[in-house]
């Protein structure tokens, strides 16, 4: 499928801070790896490191010293954060690691025991503590000073916006309760007033996420501190006055989501829900430790779809889990035509060590996954492809993400998420389009993934 271009992966991000550094100011590269809820720690540390009178260096070479946040979810991409570590020992010399596969610091020195520290996931202090040791600050009160957005690696019109970390889950195919801890919500008035200094300074699209966004505020009792109540269905509304795209990502399916459709139908928010159902056939889902009530979800889905006609659902799904049936794989395809979900993705599942699935008994074999996976993805791709034929001829807003040097502008429409989801395509007349612009467009063609449209009123 068509994807947003690279450059805006959120899990490719490197600091891209445009700044001249003065004389004798220390400098600190990052990359950032994995999900946003990295992001958004990398982007949390540089504006601390910012603030310190640290400069931000676009490249390895050029810094004192390289910060890389890793993530440890999978073991591709724990190969992927080694590897990044070690390109940037090569690089550089001097690298701090932290993030997700910080829960295992062995793993990381025994690949690499040439990194200067070794900090697990949030863990800000200890990473802020390791730069110190590697570069001492040298600030200067009259030059430095924070910029009040922050620092932020992804384009200056979205931003990730965390809510809560952890997660009281206990799925088995999973170790990100190990990595991450329970759950531990933010306080509403601090997200309140961080959504409020982004859409200050520019940001036009919020993207609200955390392991478990519907549980938010369970673990402090939805307390309501200056106004603001924990709970996701106050917080989606607080969020939904301050003009900017509000977008929920990992949403699980509880009951109480259904109070948040109401804030999609009156325009407050997005009318978009990002969904982990991972399955649909009750044995696999009991095995996998999670709500096996896939018929109920239908009858959710149906009844968000009548109090929102518009809304569009995302979800995730892994095929070949340890014991899955070629009846429990039909099961889930039959699902699939009665859910008629908007944006899919499918992962094959793997062995994640420490995760209690790598016990189960009766392996799916590897030509076995990778067949119901091709499988899998053709019918989400007619799915789709059938869904974005109904949009042509249609008037929605799209949002500017790039315009590249012929003209061309990649945009998303509010059923696109950054880079997970498909894009739309204006070809012509963009030369006073600038990006972060939300303007209206005529869909005139359709593919698998992706729209191609017309600006309205040029």
């Amino acid at each position: 499928m068509s994807t947003n271009p690279p450059q805006l992966r959120p899990d490719l991000a490197r600091a891209r801070v445009s700044e001249t550094l003065r004389e004798g100011q220390p400098s600190v590269g990052m990359v950032s790896l994995g999900c946003p809820k990295a992001l958004v720690d990398s982007e949390r540390i540089l504006t601390r490191l910012r603030a310190e009178g640290y400069g931000i260096s676009p490249e390895y070479a050029g810094a004192d010293a390289v910060i890389v946040n890793t993530c440890g979810f999978l073991d591709s991409a724990k190969a992927e954060s080694l590897e990044a570590i070690g390109e940037a020992i090569q690089e550089n010399g001097k690298v701090i690691v932290t993030g997700c596969l910080g829960a295992e610091p062995e793993y990381i020195t025994g690949a690499h025991p040439k990194v200067l520290a070794v900090t697990g996931p949030h863990q800000y202090e200890q990473v802020l503590d390791a730069v110190h040791q590697a570069v001492p600050p040298a600030p200067d009160p009259f030059i430095d000073l924070m910029p009040s957005s922050g620092v932020r690696l992804t384009p200056r019109h979205y931003s990730y916006l965390k809510i809560s970390e952890g997660c009281n889950h206990k799925c088995k195919f999973c170790i990100i309760p190990d990595m991450r801890g329970k759950l531990a919500s933010r306080p509403a008035h601090a997200v309140v007033r961080e959504a409020e200094k982004l859409v200050d300074s520019g940001v036009k699209e919020l993207l609200v996420i955390s392991q478990d966004t519907s549980a938010y505020g369970v673990d402090i009792k939805h307390a309501e501190v200056r106004g603001h109540r924990a709970h996701i269905t106050d917080l989606a509304r607080d969020l939904g006055q301050l003009g900017a795209w509000v977008r929920l990502h990992y949403v699980y399916p509880y009951p109480h989501v259904r109070k948040l459709i109401p804030l999609m139908a009156e325009g407050l928010i997005l009318p978009y829900l990002d969904i982990p159902f991972q399955h649909a056939h009750t044995d696999t889902l009991r095995r996998m430790a999670r709500p096996a009530a896939a018929s109920k979800t239908l009858d959710e889905i149906a009844a968000w779809r009548q109090d929102c006609p518009d809304i569009t659902l995302r979800s995730t799904f892994i095929v070949g889990y340890p014991g899955e049936t070629e009846e429990e794989f039909q099961t889930l395809l039959d699902w699939m035509d009665e859910a008629q979900l908007d944006r899919v993705g499918c992962f094959q599942y793997e062995n994640v060590d420490g995760a209690r699935s790598n016990d189960l008994p009766d392996h799916v074999p590897a030509e076995v996954k990778q067949e119901r996976w091709e499988r899998f993805m053709e019918k989400a791709q007619a799915i789709s492809e059938a869904k974005l034929a109904q949009k042509v001829g249609t008037t929605m807003e799209v949002i500017v993400d790039e315009i590249d040097e012929d003209g061309v502008a990649t945009c998303r429409t509010k059923a696109d998420a950054p880079e997970i989801d498909g894009c739309l395509f204006i070809d012509e007349g963009t030369k006073y389009l600038s990006v972060g612009d939300i303007v209206s467009v005529t869909v005139d063609e359709a593919g698998e993934y992706d729209l191609w449209g017309q600006l309205n009123g040029h």
